[in-house]
């Protein structure tokens, strides 16, 4: 008979292992939404860097995860070791949007994996990455009362930095290093959110407001 999950919980299938893990999920207090700002990408990989070089290695890797993937927080959580560890290639179902995708994955970012695995003295490839002290995969909320932490602490030059940041950061990334065919940067950043416009990217990215402020760099006096 199918398990069905307790109210506040989720029962995710591991799209590697087959295995079924239990993850704790809470959802927000209502009318509590704040947007996220986006994490800058130099930002980010100093902030990486530095929390590595303090010992914190799994909130290390989570940014980095973060950032170099572009995944939403819910499918960063359910990440097992092993899963990031070997091939350059990984397939995921997105937990939102239950659709089948594929990533490549940066040379420095699998260094920095296996560097934190190391750290962390990992005896089994087969455990999740971001785990409580008590062996928890950690929540979403603890996440992002973490960052609040880590943004005063590390002084990150955001006002709002959440789970959100991440993927934000991920994707104003690859729109600026795209060239001059913005266009097609968008198209494909679209695809790869899961959005349905590119208008809805420009906003998530921010372009739309920046955009909408330096009309105000065209005036003279």
């Amino acid at each position: 008979m199918k398990e069905v999950p307790k109210m506040g919980e989720i029962l995710k299938d591991n799209f590697y292992s087959g295995v079924k893990i239990k993850i704790e999920t809470k959802m927000s207090a209502k009318n509590s939404h704040t947007t996220a700002d986006v994490l800058p990408w130099d930002s980010a990989i100093s902030l990486i860097h530095r929390l590595y070089k303090d010992g914190d290695y799994r909130m290390s890797l989570l940014i980095a995860t973060g950032i170099f993937t572009g995944l939403r927080i819910t499918d960063i959580r359910a990440f097992r070791w092993h899963d990031l560890m070997g091939s350059d290639i990984i397939e995921v179902i997105e937990h939102k949007t239950k659709k089948h995708r594929e990533i490549k994955l940066n040379h420095d970012y699998m260094k920095h994996v296996k560097d934190c695995y190391d750290a962390l003295h990992i005896k089994n490839p087969q455990e999740h990455c971001f785990l409580t002290q008590k062996q928890t995969v950690i929540s979403i909320q603890w996440i992002n009362r973490r960052f609040k932490e880590i943004r005063t602490k590390y002084r990150v030059p955001i006002k709002n930095f959440t789970t959100h940041s991440m993927r934000k950061g991920f994707s104003r990334r690859i729109f600026d290093m795209s060239g001059d065919d913005k266009t097609m940067s968008l198209l494909l950043l679209s695809e790869c959110l899961g959005h349905s416009n590119t208008n809805i990217t420009k906003r998530y990215i921010g372009l739309k407001t920046e955009q909408i402020l330096n009309t105000y760099d065209l005036l003279s006096f």
